[in-house]
This record gives structure tokens, sequence and C-alpha cells, in this order.
């Protein structure tokens, strides 16, 4: 197993262009910002015109579609490699607390179709995919680079995916509320 002190290695020239659109999370290491029971995960990215990147995660709980809204934007503008900082509010609706994360792509298919994202910590991990499903040899090899890479592996849950996945717009959650369930666990 690698050592946790080992920096990261991050993919280099990122097309964010390419980056864009939407991604369906295959796998991801449990967080508490995200709602235990939550299926049909995904994000969708948009390009704006001053560079940074709009950013909509949703995910489906008890049948109600929650989502919170944040930006993206490169951690070392000078730099060629994909370290992205992400900052949503929480709780979304009273826009007083930012929360920034690292969003560091460690590894993309050529053709941008699956991504292993991370950050320095290895407290987080994420698989995402331009379809809902990814071939287990894709998926196997994926995780066997976050595993080069000194994640625990182990603790990577693969995440409910419907096919054909949900509307744009189910019942909506009262926005934000299921971010204070989760943080205060209730």
């Amino acid at each position: 197993m690698a050592k946790n002190n080992k920096e990261l290695e991050v993919v280099r020239n990122l097309d964010l262009q390419r980056y864009m659109g939407r991604w369906y999370e295959i796998a991801s290491f449990p967080s508490f910002f995200q709602p235990k029971d939550g299926v049909d995960t995904r994000a969708t990215y948009t390009l704006r015109d001053d560079g940074t990147v709009h950013v909509l995660n949703e995910t489906w709980s008890s049948g109600k579609r929650n989502s919170i809204e944040g930006t993206a934007y490169k951690a070392n503008p000078n730099s060629d490699e994909a370290k992205l900082k992400v900052k949503f509010y929480v709780p979304p609706f009273l826009p007083i607390i930012p929360v920034v994360g690292d969003y560091w792509v460690l590894y993309i298919d050529d053709d941008y179709q699956y991504v292993l994202i991370g950050e320095p910590r290895r407290k987080y991990l994420w698989i995402l995919c331009r379809q809902t499903h990814v071939d287990d040899e894709i998926y196997n090899s994926l995780v066997q680079k976050a595993k080069d890479e000194g994640y625990d592996v182990s603790k990577l849950h693969k995440t409910p995916q419907h096919d054909p996945p949900p509307e744009e717009q189910g019942p909506q959650d009262t926005k934000g509320i299921w971010w204070f369930k989760s943080i205060f666990g209730k």
C-alpha cells in the first residue's frame, strides 16, 4: 500500500470545456454532507464566462430531490495541475458560512467518460461517469488507481443509480434542511 505522505498524482492540462456537463456518482466514500440513503447522485458542471464553474450536486433521498449549488475554481490559476477548490455555502438558504473543499482530478480517461476525484488528506474519494453505470473492468481499474495513491478503498460505497435517471425535478426537499440533518445527525 502506498504511503499516505506521498503527494497525490493529479491530472495535468484538464480540458475544463470537455469536463463540463453531467456526471453520475458510481461510488464514493460516505461523507457527512450527503444523505446516507441517497440514490441517483449526480453532479452537473457549467463553465461561467469568468472561468469558474457552477456546480449543482443532486441526490434523491426518501423520494425527494436534494440539491446544493456551489462554485469551483482552480486552486492555482498558473498551474497546469487539475487541483480545484469547490465552495459551497452552508446552509444554502443562509449564504454566510462558506465551506471550501479540495477537488483534485486524479485520473480521467482520454474520452472524458469516467473520472477519479480525491483530495490531499484522502478523506474523500469519488468515481464519476457520464453514464449511470460503468463496466466492472473500468471500475476495478479506477479502484486500483485509488489504492495505488494510498486510499483505503474498503470505504468505497457504490451509489445506487436508476436507468433511466430521474427527471430534472422531483419533489424538492426543503432546500438545505438535509444539510442540517446530516451535520447534526438528526
